[in-house]
């Protein structure tokens, strides 16, 4: 199996599994020990916790702190829903986390639309009441990277708070600046899954969304597990060591991939992106029938969050492309771990059995 599905999770390194282990032990090691209890065992998890971190918070802004949480997907829910402001204005492109979430709290929440090449024009037109702005560092399915600096600003200058998506960035680029809340998941950095993490800007306010015994600084009720938070910690000191690296892989990867697929299709800015990630359509061609003919691979036809809905992505849609041409889109995602030769064998095949179809 050649996997190329970078996007919708990471392979976790070999740091962050070692960095687990001693907290995964048996009952002589302790290390499986409640870091919120007071004992010996206790305090020594919560210490490496606190280790944990300042590791990522290294990936953040200054001026802030890491609350820990189950995943992005619950780091948005406590930004959008704890920050208590109705108005918002979010991206027509962001993940389901944040549109989802946004409508319910905001139904008549306004979608900032976004150029042919997925780009959100730091100049759009912004609600004058706006109390929360939400737009991507980077798009899950086409990789765009979005301004936001200069939307944090425009959203400072009208007195809403900006929140940030950066799942598909953290570790990968450095954070945003100007946000005041950046969500991020430690399985798409390296890190195992079931945690995540949101920043949050000193001087935010935030409610707990979760009630109970208050652990997490009060805004995230529950006993934090040890050896996820080494995981992530680790992953999180290892991508900002790598970050330089890492980008310069993807980087040839990329080139050598849009060598073999030249004819194909770029969805998407060619400049403005994260090399990683490689979204491209060919008219006319059955996706369902490519990904059957090529079961040895692991690609995508869209987000792995609304794989099987069988509706045309909403990305793809938002960027001006027709039902047809979003359903005739692939995307492939690489990284750290991937292999020079797989992936060119990958596209070579995936070129080859597309004009099996005829197109």
């Amino acid at each position: 199996m050649i996997y190329l599905d970078y996007q919708a999770t990471t392979p976790l390194a070999p740091e962050a599994r070692d960095a687990m282990l001693p907290w995964l032990g048996g009952p002589e090691a302790m290390g499986f020990a409640n870091p919120h209890s007071p004992h010996r065992p206790g305090r020594a998890a919560a210490a490496m916790v606190e280790v944990a971190r300042e590791q990522v918070a290294a990936l953040l802004p200054s001026g802030g702190r890491v609350v820990f949480t189950s995943g992005a997907t619950e780091a948005i829910n406590l930004a959008l829903a704890g920050s208590r402001r109705k108005r918002l204005a979010v991206s027509a492109i962001e993940h389901a986390a944040v549109l989802d979430t946004a409508r319910a709290i905001d139904p008549g929440l306004a979608v900032l639309p976004v150029d042919g090449a997925g780009l959100v024009d730091p100049e759009t037109a912004l609600p004058a009441d706006v109390g929360l702005v939400a737009v991507m560092q980077v798009n899950n399915e086409i990789g765009t990277i979005q301004p936001a600096e200069a939307l944090a600003e425009r959203a400072h200058a009208l007195g809403a708070l900006f929140l940030c998506d950066a799942v598909q960035g953290a570790g990968k680029l450095q954070a945003p600046s100007g946000a005041d809340l950046i969500a991020l998941s430690a399985h798409k950095l390296y890190g195992p899954k079931g945690i995540g993490a949101l920043w949050v800007r000193d001087g935010v306010e935030l409610a707990p969304m979760i009630h109970g015994g208050g652990q997490e600084q009060g805004l995230r009720s529950g006993t934090l597990s040890p050896a996820l938070c080494a995981g992530f910690g680790a992953a999180a000191k290892l991508a900002a060591a790598c970050m330089d690296e890492d980008a310069a892989r993807v980087a040839t990867l990329w080139s050598a991939a849009r060598e073999v697929l030249s004819r194909w299709l770029l969805n998407g800015s060619p400049e403005h992106r994260w090399r990683g990630n490689l979204n491209v359509r060919l008219p006319g061609l059955d996706v369902g029938r490519l990904m059957s003919d090529l079961r040895d691979l692991a690609f995508s036809a869209g987000s792995a969050c609304a794989s099987g809905s069988g509706r045309p992505s909403h990305v793809l849609k938002a960027i001006g492309l027709s039902d047809s041409d979003a359903k005739a889109s692939i995307r492939l995602g690489f990284g750290r771990y991937s292999d020079f030769g797989e992936l060119m064998d990958a596209c070579e095949r995936i070129e080859a059995a597309a004009a099996a179809q005829g197109v």
